[in-house]
């Protein structure tokens, strides 16, 4: 369970860098641009925040659903900055991603297109890639991940 949760993945010092500056700029991005905004319009946005409507979900109040992308866009946007449990974190953040763009955003268009359209999937599935990028590569050697397990032997991959 620990080389799951805190398994950095490789440990090259170049690629190590770019997972680094990568985690860093999304994460804060998310965080600042999103998770924050929620916390401090939560009040105004508890009753009529979006319920993802397939099954799984579809029991969730507006309330629990804001608090979910609360989750999802906060906790897991800072473990992804930190380096903490990196893959599990990007897999959230990821979900989060999942059901914003093919759920609450299921009839707007791909893209945004100026004058328009200003709702669109686009933005949703930008911060999904790179999530997608650090669940396969984990958080790199500049991590906490790195830091708590350390594998004796490295990897070849």
């Amino acid at each position: 369970m620990k080389r799951y949760l805190f398994d950095c993945g490789f440990r090259d010092t170049t690629a190590s860098l770019g997972v680094f500056a990568l985690r860093v700029m999304i994460g804060l991005m998310m965080l600042v641009g999103h998770g924050i905004p929620k916390i401090q319009g939560f009040s105004q946005m508890k009753d009529h925040f979006p319920v993802p409507n397939f099954f799984a979900l579809s029991w969730m109040s507006p309330q629990v659903a804001l608090v979910g992308c609360i989750i999802g866009e906060v906790v897991a946007a800072s473990m992804i900055v930190l380096g903490i449990m990196t893959r599990p974190a990007a897999f959230l953040l990821g979900f989060t991603m999942v059901v914003a763009a093919f759920d609450v955003m299921g009839q707007a268009p791909w893209f945004v297109s100026p004058p328009k359209v200003f709702m669109a999937k686009e933005l949703a599935l930008l911060y999904l890639i790179p999530t997608i990028a650090i669940i396969f590569s984990g958080a790199g050697a500049y991590s906490l991940d790195a830091a708590l397990y350390r594998d004796p032997k490295r990897r070849r991959w």
